[in-house]
């Protein structure tokens, strides 16, 4: 199914089921939920019984880590998923002292931004652990080609920036793990967040590409002024948020120019 079919379907269906004009927050929300327990049940007794599934589970293994005395009242919640879905892939370490992997910040970091944009911490659980899994399995073998990708395209777009980019030695510096392993969390603020996820839940992870490619040339005045490649990835970790909406938009635009209806859509 290519990327534009599956978002005509989703908007149709939502339509169907009674989710015309839903509001922005709960889209990703509402799609994630129909990945994780494929096309909601055509009875509502159904789906509610697969929900108390879920909720029975969560209170299961948060229960578990109460009683090993891995997390506690006082834990961040956070850190509350991240123990949870440590525990539940066999990667709980031998104390909770024990220094975070790189894994788990990217983990951290999703989590944090997903626990915006989903108000039910049971919901909004099973929602990372979807799209934590989506990127783990999924998405691995894309995710590495994406900085290669970037590049070929900032190219494509603006090859003078690029230059300057290399003539800086920047292109291998740059905060691909906050772009890509991330997907942004941390970098956007959840409001444009959420729709670049949702086209990634969807099917296309290279969206992720034209967002950064897309800030690059929003802030290309500013990053032609610098001349190191420390300098240029500082500013690319932290950029002022007013334009993130816009960055974001522009960014859907560049991928539907490029991309069209991709017959492989990761």
């Amino acid at each position: 199914m290519t990327e534009d079919s599956q978002r005509n379907f989703r908007s149709v269906y939502y339509e169907k089921v009674g989710f015309r004009g839903v509001e922005e927050k709960k889209s990703l929300e509402i799609l994630l939920k129909d990945d994780r327990l494929g096309i909601l049940p055509p009875h509502h007794e159904s789906h509610a019984k697969v929900m108390t599934y879920r909720k029975d589970q969560y209170s299961d293994v948060l229960h578990a880590l109460k009683v090993i005395r891995f997390v506690s009242d006082a834990t961040p919640q956070v850190e509350v998923y991240l123990r949870m879905y440590q525990l539940e892939s066999g990667k709980l370490p031998r104390s909770p002292s024990f220094p975070l992997e790189p894994e788990d910040e990217v983990f951290l970091a999703i989590a944090k931004a997903m626990e915006e944009m989903v108000e039910d911490c049971v919901d909004c659980y099973w929602i990372i652990r979807c799209f934590v899994n989506q990127l783990n399995t999924k998405y691995r073998d894309f995710l590495p080609q994406l900085p290669k990708a970037f590049e070929q395209y900032l190219n494509l777009e603006d090859s003078r920036l690029l230059s300057h980019l290399k003539t800086c030695s920047a292109v291998s510096k740059l905060p691909y793990d906050l772009w890509f392993k991330r997907c942004f969390a941390g970098c956007l603020p959840e409001s444009s967040l959420q729709r670049v996820w949702d086209k990634v839940v969807s099917g296309s992870c290279k969206i992720l590409v034209f967002v950064a490619v897309e800030i690059l040339l929003t802030f290309k005045i500013k990053v032609m002024a610098l001349n190191s490649a420390e300098k240029i990835t500082k500013f690319l970790e932290n950029i002022p948020q007013d334009s993130s909406d816009a960055i974001v938009s522009k960014a859907i635009d560049l991928w539907h120019k490029h991309c069209g209806t991709p017959v492989h859509s990761a």
